[in-house]
C-alpha cells in the first residue's frame, strides 16, 4: 500500500465559475487559474500521483500548455486515474478536506464525492470530502481564495 498527499489553493477573482469537486457553485466570485482551478480535483491528483511516484499536476497538465486552458479538472483527474492504473495500482480511498470562509459548502459535499468517486472508479463510499471554514484567519479567512487537502491510498493491483 502507498499513500499520497496532495494541496492546492487558488485565489478568488470576479467574471470566472467557481467549481469545486466539478460541482459549479452559484458565488459572485470564482478561482482563477488556467484551467477550470478546481481546487479540490486538484489536490487529489497531487495526493494520486503522489502515492504512485509520478510526479504532479504542474509536471503532466503545466499551466502554460494552451492544451490545457479552461480544462475540466474533472477530466484531468480521470486521466491521472488512468495513469495510476496502468502503472499497475489500484484506488483505495481518498480522504479530502476543502477550506473556504465563504461559501458554505455542506449542501455541494455529497455530490462533490459523487463526482470523485465516478472519475476515479471507486465507490462514493470510498471517497470523503469535508469543508472547513478558517474562521477569518489569514488570506483564506479574508476570502482571497480557497484551497484544498486530499490523501490518496493505492495498492498494487
Amino acid at each position: 500500500m502507498r499513500v499520497g498527499a496532495g494541496h492546492d489553493v487558488h485565489p478568488l477573482k470576479a467574471g470566472r465559475a467557481l467549481v469545486i469537486g466539478g460541482v459549479r457553485i452559484e458565488h459572485p466570485v470564482g478561482l482563477d487559474g488556467h484551467s477550470d482551478a478546481d481546487v479540490l480535483s486538484h489536490a487529489v491528483i497531487d495526493a494520486l500521483l503522489g502515492a504512485a511516484a509520478l510526479g504532479d499536476i504542474g509536471e503532466h497538465f503545466p499551466a502554460g500548455d494552451p492544451m490545457f486552458k479552461d480544462a475540466s479538472s474533472l477530466d484531468l483527474l480521470s486521466a491521472t486515474a488512468d495513469m495510476v492504473l496502468a502503472a499497475g495500482y489500484r484506488i483505495v480511498n481518498i480522504d479530502s478536506t476543502v477550506i473556504a470562509q465563504e461559501p458554505r459548502l455542506q449542501s455541494h459535499l455529497k455530490a462533490m464525492k459523487q463526482n470523485l468517486a465516478v472519475r476515479v472508479g471507486i465507490d462514493i463510499g470510498r471517497v470523503s470530502v469535508k469543508a472547513t471554514s478558517p474562521e477569518g484567519l489569514g488570506a483564506l479567512g479574508q476570502g482571497a481564495g480557497i484551497a484544498a487537502h486530499a490523501i490518496a491510498l493505492i495498492e498494487e493491483a
